[in-house]
């Protein structure tokens, strides 16, 4: 397919457009940032005009998309003011759905937000695993625009029965740089608790991304998108039983079995996790004292 991604410079942008590219497909990176390249245009995505002209053409680079990724946004909360982040990530996100919808793009995948779950827990959850059976509980601003993308997908789809929009609820994203510091997360099981320990490798969001694009059907869905496992070494069951000691387990959990619940993914779009920080660390060598 040709695909423009949005936000493709991004911590998570860059995995999705490595993959996207590896599977062949012709992807064109919509950022502000980034080193400038054929597949790469500078867009303001706060400027309609400007989404809309790219969407639909750019000279010699491309004649249109067959389908948007749209990750381009401020990413999380307490970057910059409240405000800014609302004027944003909610503009930018209506220009990118309104111009696919213009343009006769029936296909939109995009970063929604393991927020809308309620993080940073300070009420706790309604039980563990988290799902996305219950309502929204948006705590922030950042995700108070993240749960009104969402809706704004379901009237959007119901306005036009052909387009496939998909709301992929990422957990932290991570490199495996990152991975450095996740041993020390033991120390204080609260210092992780207001995602539930919960991560997801950066290449494993791109196979969400991936499969979402050649599964999406018509209409709006969401999915949490998380690794199979926890950040902690301990086990899931003791976490929870520790942190949350009045929240329903609803079934026996795993050894370090996620609390941000993928089976949706899983059932739905074939999502399969292939990275894990714990291969990482196993993985590394110890030097020798001679």
């Amino acid at each position: 397919m040709r695909i423009a991604v949005t936000g493709g410079s991004g911590k998570l942008g860059r995995s999705v457009v490595r993959r996207l590219t590896e599977d062949g497909h012709s992807v064109l990176n919509l950022d502000r940032a980034g080193e400038r390249s054929a597949a790469h245009a500078v867009v303001d995505l706060r400027n309609y005009g400007q989404v809309l002209d790219v969407v639909l053409g750019l000279d010699d680079r491309h004649r249109g998309f067959d389908a948007i990724v749209h990750l381009g946004a401020i990413p999380a909360p307490g970057l910059v003011p409240d405000a800014a982040t609302f004027e944003n990530n909610m503009l930018s996100t209506y220009n990118v759905f309104q111009a696919a919808r213009r343009a006769g793009i029936k296909k939109v995948v995009y970063a929604s937000s393991e927020t809308v779950l309620g993080l940073p827990f300070d009420v706790d959850p309604p039980y563990i695993p988290v799902d996305e059976e219950y309502p929204a509980r948006p705590e922030s601003t950042y995700s108070l625009v993240k749960h009104l993308e969402e809706q704004m997908a379901i009237e959007m789809t119901r306005w036009d029965p052909e387009l496939s929009i998909t709301g992929l609820r990422f957990s932290n994203v991570m490199d495996p740089e990152d991975y450095e510091e996740f041993p020390s997360f033991d120390a204080d099981a609260t210092l992780r608790k207001w995602n539930l320990w919960g991560y997801i490798d950066g290449r494993d969001g791109a196979q969400a991304v991936a499969r979402a694009l050649e599964s999406g059907k018509p209409g709006f869905e969401a999915f949490i998108i998380a690794n199979e496992d926890t950040v902690m070494s301990r086990s899931s069951a003791s976490l929870a039983a520790e942190v949350f000691p009045n929240v329903k387990v609803t079934r026996e959990l795993g050894e370090h079995e996620t609390m941000l619940s993928i089976d949706k993914a899983r059932r739905l779009l074939g999502f399969a996790p292939e990275h894990t920080w714990r291969t990482y660390h196993s993985n590394r060598t110890t030097p020798t004292e001679d």
